[in-house]
């Protein structure tokens, strides 16, 4: 599942930069950013007054790669909240079986000095030393697995925000282009308008 999600997310970004790549020289390398795809659909476009004329097609390829984005990092977002889960469960395994541990570590003390562990005689110090190397491994995987889950709650994070972001600047050229749209045809129609009126 995790390796599934991993290879939808490359597909995706990789079908972005290619349908991206195709509107850029290539003697000139830009950054392949939705910034630099606003910037490039800018710079096609035909002027009217003081005004930018976009492609219908320009537009929609720019909403279609702007949507790959946001995919692409939903399902980045989600594979960071399976791997999470998946380390919290590890976390949450490894607590229980250092909490029990301990506890036998306890009762072990109460018994006499030779003691049996799996059929085989020991001293209590020598039963002492095995058992705190058990219970100091399982403290070391419980620290790993610490230090994992902060790193991939970083990762999440900053995916969250990222999509957040984008998501936020899509809504705002959506808005954008549909005033620039309405003003067009406004006076596009106050021009006709004129036409009509002169002789």
């Amino acid at each position: 599942m995790r390796i599934k999600s991993h290879l939808l997310a490359f597909a995706l970004l990789g079908g972005l930069h290619l349908a991206t790549a195709q509107e850029t020289p290539e003697t000139e390398q830009k950054p392949n950013t939705i910034n630099q795809q606003f910037e490039d659909m800018k710079e096609s476009s035909n002027n009217f007054q003081e005004y930018k004329v976009v492609k219908r097609t320009t537009l929609d390829r720019l909403q279609s790669n702007t949507q790959d984005s946001l995919n692409a990092f939903k399902v980045q977002v989600s594979t960071f909240d399976d791997q999470l889960e998946e380390r919290n469960n590890n976390i949450a395994s490894l607590k229980s079986s250092l909490k029990e541990t301990k506890n036998t570590l306890e009762e072990t003390r109460a018994n006499v000095a030779s003691i049996s562990f799996l059929g085989i005689q020991m001293s209590k110090a020598g039963y002492k030393t095995l058992m705190w190397a058990i219970v100091g491994i399982l403290a070391l995987a419980l620290v790993f697995f610490i230090i994992r889950y902060r790193g991939s709650n970083a990762h999440t994070i900053a995916a969250r925000k990222k999509l957040g972001e984008v998501e936020y600047e899509y809504d705002d050229f959506r808005k954008k282009s549909l005033e620039k749209e309405q003003r067009l045809g406004r006076q596009l129609q106050d021009e006709r308008n004129k036409g009509i009126k002169k002789p």
